[in-house]
């Protein structure tokens, strides 16, 4: 197993990071650390990310001492479990609410049904939150649906738009801009921030897809 490497992000921030592929077992490795550096002296938070964890440190922390607990918890090899909520979203697919489901479905090879039945039979796990409040970075997306984004991203996608952007697929919480194929739509409010907890997703949490529309 490859080692993680930890350089300084920021004055008071160290980055361990592992080469790719993203996989489960190593995020499962980087829950692990995250929980562990949480408690180290001095740690003010540990934020996991895709096939990395960053540590932001007070004035009382020894870099030197967290840089070296880094690479020991990482060598480890101590996993933590998705122990998460399961989180059904319902989609309506195609059509105006997605507009791109029939440029994945030639890239594919599939039939727009059989793209809709593929991403709605997977189940995927939550790695991390980043982008934007709420977004979810999931793997578990069947490798037959792996869609490049798109040329030209779109000014303005809009506040739950379901996409697939290469080998990942994800929702936008709020509209912006996004280069991700489009194939759905989800009412689901992702993040709402008066809400306890703010974010519908957290890391670990297990996602499933529900069609409830799809349209030609």
């Amino acid at each position: 197993m490859f080692r993680c490497s930890v350089h300084r992000l920021a004055e008071r921030a160290l980055l361990c990071s592992v080469p790719p592929p993203a996989s489960l077992d190593v995020q499962r490795r980087i829950w692990a650390m995250a929980q562990r550096a949480a408690e180290w002296r001095g740690v003010v938070d540990a934020v996991p990310g895709m096939n990395n964890l960053t540590v932001v440190f007070d004035h009382d922390a020894d870099p030197q001492a967290l840089e070296r607990n880094l690479k020991l918890a990482w060598a480890s090899g101590e996993a933590r479990e998705a122990t998460g909520r399961l989180v059904e979203i319902p989609v309506r697919y195609g059509g105006e609410y997605g507009p791109d489901l029939a440029d994945v479905a030639a890239h594919t090879g599939l039939s727009a049904q059989e793209v809709v039945r593929r991403h709605s039979a997977g189940e995927y796990v939550v790695y991390f939150l980043g982008f934007q409040p709420g977004f979810a970075y999931m793997g578990g997306l069947d490798p037959a649906l792996a869609t490049p984004r798109r040329h030209e991203p779109r000014l303005s996608v809009p506040a739950g738009s379901v996409g697939i952007g290469g080998e990942q697929t994800g929702i936008y919480p709020a509209a912006a801009p996004g280069g991700w194929q489009l194939i759905g739509h989800t009412d689901s409010e992702l993040f709402v921030a008066d809400r306890d907890p703010p974010s519908l997703f957290a890391p670990g949490d297990t996602v499933r897809f529900v069609v409830e529309e799809l349209l030609a």
